[in-house]
C-alpha cells in the first residue's frame, strides 16, 4: 500500500476508537493465566462490556444488528441457550433434539417462501429441502459449491461462472474466490435493480448459476426476480435468490397488502433460496437457511468421506461440530413468535421505515434512493454524505456507508419501532445536515476513508488497507 494510502491517526475510525479504549479498560491477556479468575469475577467483567455496548443498540442507535425489540425475547433465547449448551447436531445418536430443531426449522422457513406452492409433492426428489447454516454468508457459499459440483458432475463445466448485479452481496464473491468460480458483475440500471437485458448477455456456456437479491443490502431494492429466474429457467441454470435480509419480512409483507414482488419458490425458475434466521426471524446470532428445489442439489452440498480410518464421516455444512444451542434456541423464536407475531413485528417496522422514509425525502439536501420498504439508502447531491455519517456517528448512530453512489443507508428493525426513535433519527438528521453546511472542511471519522476509496481506481490498494484494518483487530497492544 503507498504511503497516500494510508490513513492518519487523525482519520481512524470510530470502530478502532473503541476497540482500543476496551483493551485500555479491561485485563488483556497474551497467555494463558497460570491460576484461574474467579467465575464471578469473570461475569461481573463481561456483563460491563455488555451494559456499555447495549447502549447504542438497545436504544435504537443501530442500522439492523440487532433485529429484535423485545428484552423478554433476549432473556427467553438466553435460557434456550442454556438448556441445549452441550448440544451438538454433530452427534445425533447424543442430540436427537437438535435435528429435530434443525429439520423443523427447514420445514417452517420453506413453508414460509412457498414451498407448497412450488408443485413439488413432499417426500418426492423434487421436494423443496435445506439444511440450517451459520449465517447468510454460509448459506451463500454452500449454495454455490452445490451449484459447482453439480454442473462439473451433471455438465462437465470445469471453468464455472456465476452471474450476479453488482448490488449482489459480498458473499458471492467470496464463493467466487473460495471455489474458483468466476464471478460476473452485471451493473444494475437506473433504478439500482439488477439489470435483465445486461444479465442475459453475460450468460454464457458456462454460467453454472444466477442469482438475485430480495432485498440487495445496499439499497433495499428487489432485483426482478421473476424475470431473472426465467432466464435461468430457459437454459437450465440455476437460479439463487438470496433473501438473507428479506426473506423472513417480505412473506408477511405481502400478507398485510404491501407491494412485494414474487420472489421465492412460487417461481418455477428459482432453484434455492438463502434467508436468514437470525434477523427478522429474531433467533440468536448463528443461524440461516438455505433451500433447494430437490434432494439432489443438496446431495451436492453435502460432505462425506468413506475411507477415513476414523470411521464413516459426514456433514451436511461447513463445519463439524456445531452448536446445537443456536439451533435450539432458533426454533423456539420461531415457534413461540408464530404468524401472527411476525406479521405484527412486519407491521410496525414497515410503517416506521414509511415515517423515516418521508421525513428524510423532505430534507432538500437528500434524497431517497428508490421507494424501498424497510431498508432506507439516501445521498446528497450537495454535501459529503460520509461526513453527515461522521456527524451522526459523533450523535451515536451507527449507520452503513456505501458505494457507487456515495450513501448511507439505515436498516430498520424492531428496535425503531421504539417510541420517539424514528423523531430522533431525523432530528438528529436534520442536526448532522446543519453541522456539515456550518463546517464542512471538518476531518476525521470514516468521511476520509471512503473518500479516498472513492478516489483510488487500484482496487488493490484498498484491499490492501481493509488487510492491514483486520490485523489491527488482533492486535493487543
Amino acid at each position: 500500500m503507498t504511503q497516500e494510502a494510508e490513513p492518519s491517526s487523525k482519520s481512524s475510525t470510530p470502530q478502532q476508537a473503541t476497540i482500543k479504549s476496551y483493551r485500555q479498560r479491561f485485563k488483556t491477556y497474551t497467555r494463558i493465566p497460570e491460576i484461574g479468575r474467579d467465575r464471578d469475577e469473570v461475569l461481573a467483567e463481561m456483563r460491563e462490556m455488555s451494559a456499555l455496548e447495549a447502549v447504542r443498540w438497545s436504544a435504537g442507535y443501530a442500522s439492523g444488528s440487532v433485529y429484535n425489540g423485545d428484552e423478554e425475547h433476549i432473556e427467553f433465547l438466553n435460557q434456550v441457550y442454556a438448556v441445549n449448551s452441550q448440544s451438538n447436531p454433530l452427534h445425533t445418536d447424543l442430540w436427537p433434539s437438535a435435528i429435530k430443531f434443525e429439520s423443523e426449522i427447514v420445514s417452517m422457513t420453506a413453508k414460509m417462501l412457498g414451498a407448497d406452492l412450488s408443485g413439488a409433492e413432499p417426500g418426492t426428489p423434487e421436494e423443496i429441502c435445506g439444511s440450517v447454516s451459520s449465517g447468510g454468508t454460509e448459506s451463500i457459499l454452500l449454495a454455490m459449491k452445490a451449484y459447482r459440483d453439480y454442473a462439473r458432475d451433471k455438465k462437465g463445466i470445469t471453468q464455472p461462472e456465476m452471474v450476479v448485479p453488482s448490488t449482489a452481496h459480498a458473499a458471492f464473491d467470496k464463493a467466487a474466490q473460495y471455489f474458483g468460480i468466476r464471478i460476473i458483475h452485471v451493473p444494475v440500471g437506473g433504478d439500482y435493480r439488477a439489470d435483465v437485458a445486461a444479465t442475459e448477455k453475460a450468460i454464457t456456456d458456462d454460467t453454472i448459476v444466477i442469482a438475485g437479491s430480495a432485498p440487495p443490502f445496499p439499497h433495499g431494492l428487489i432485483d426482478p426476480i421473476e424475470e431473472l429466474s426465467e432466464l435461468a429457467r430457459a437454459r437450465d441454470i440455476g437460479f439463487h435468490t438470496d433473501a438473507c435480509l428479506g426473506g423472513f419480512i417480505l412473506p408477511w409483507a405481502e400478507r398485510l397488502g404491501y407491494d412485494v414482488p414474487p420472489f421465492d419458490f412460487r417461481l418455477p425458475g428459482v432453484t434455492s433460496i438463502s434467508a436468514d434466521t437470525h434477523k427478522y426471524g429474531y433467533a440468536a446470532k448463528g443461524t440461516s437457511v438455505v433451500l433447494y428445489r430437490g434432494h439432489e442439489l443438496r446431495h451436492y452440498q453435502y460432505f462425506t468421506a468413506t475411507d477415513w480410518p476414523g470411521g464413516l464421516y459426514c456433514s451436511p455444512s461447513f463445519a463439524g461440530s456445531r452448536p446445537g444451542g443456536l439451533a435450539a434456541a432458533c426454533w423456539a423464536a420461531m415457534v413461540s413468535i408464530g404468524e401472527l407475531g411476525y406479521l405484527d413485528a412486519t407491521r410496525q417496522i414497515l410503517e416506521t421505515a414509511a415515517k423515516i422514509k418521508r421525513g428524510i425525502a423532505d430534507i432538500p439536501e437528500l434524497y431517497v434512493i428508490g421507494d424501498p420498504l424497510f431498508v432506507i439508502a439516501f445521498g446528497s447531491e450537495e454535501l459529503d454524505i460520509y461526513k453527515v455519517m461522521d456527524a451522526m456517528t459523533d450523535r451515536g448512530w451507527s449507520l452503513n456507508g456505501l458505494q457507487r453512489p456515495a450513501a448511507v443507508h439505515l436498516c430498520i428493525t424492531l428496535r425503531h419501532t421504539q417510541p420517539g426513535v424514528a423523531e430522533r433519527f431525523l432530528e438528529d438528521l436534520r442536526a448532522s445536515i446543519a453541522d456539515v453546511n456550518t463546517n464542512p472542511s471538518t476531518e476525521g471519522g470514516l468521511a476520509p476513508v471512503y473518500g479516498m476509496a472513492n478516489t483510488i481506481p487500484d482496487r488493490g490498494v484498498i484491499a490492501d488497507l481493509l488487510r492491514k484494518h483486520m490485523d489491527s483487530w488482533y492486535r493487543l497492544s
